[in-house]
């Protein structure tokens, strides 16, 4: 699929990533307590784990490849709609600046589809867990830290992107402007909600 100007690859507008998600879980969901019942929650949910990890990662290479101009930080920004399709995700911009981008979730219609599907259990390994590895796929040098998920009981997701020093001076190069916060945070520091 292309965008109307014929320039480069459109992402798919059939399907939202949340109604994507939807589905997903629902396949999920009896393979998973098969799983659980055969092996212990413990053991599915790192199998469970391995496996959304492997599947983001492998999806955030995918869309690097069809990012214009190459994956990076400022790519990424312009792809971040795709989640809130369907009005997935209600998010406050704190900060957009070259090499940051900082915001809050404040609805997340994810956390609220799973908790309906029964799978609150999980549903930090089927979404929350996915965006650091998506990430790191799309871009090693985007590094994402957050401390706090609705999944997880907190008000809000607190989202903080920075780009590393090396994508950060490949910014620079370019001509574009730097914000020293870019230079922050630069080691992966996601959250680990793992049991």
């Amino acid at each position: 699929m292309h965008e109307p100007d014929g320039k480069g690859p459109a992402p798919e507008r059939e399907l939202g990533i949340l109604a994507r998600r939807k589905i997903e879980a629902a396949a999920i969901k009896p393979i998973y307590e098969e799983m659980r019942a055969a092996c212990g929650e413990a053991k599915a949910r790192e199998i469970l784990r391995k496996a959304i990890r492997r599947a983001a990662l492998a999806t955030g290479a995918e869309m690097a490849k069809l990012a214009p101009g190459g994956a990076s930080l400022e790519s990424f920004k312009k792809i971040l709609p795709l989640w809130s399709m369907d009005d997935a995700l209600k998010i406050e911009i704190l900060a957009d600046e070259p090499g940051v981008l900082d915001f809050n979730v404040t609805r997340c219609r994810y956390a609220e589809t799973y908790r309906a599907m029964g799978l609150a259990d999980i549903g930090d390994i089927l979404s929350c867990e996915r965006d650091g590895a998506f990430c790191e796929g799309f871009d090693p040098d985007i590094k994402l830290t957050r401390t706090q998920t609705i999944m997880r009981g907190a008000s809000a997701c607190d989202f903080r992107y920075r780009a590393t020093a090396r994508s950060v001076a490949a910014v620079a190069d370019r001509g574009g402007a730097v914000d020293d916060r870019a230079l922050q945070g630069t080691a992966v520091d996601a959250v680990d909600d793992r049991d």
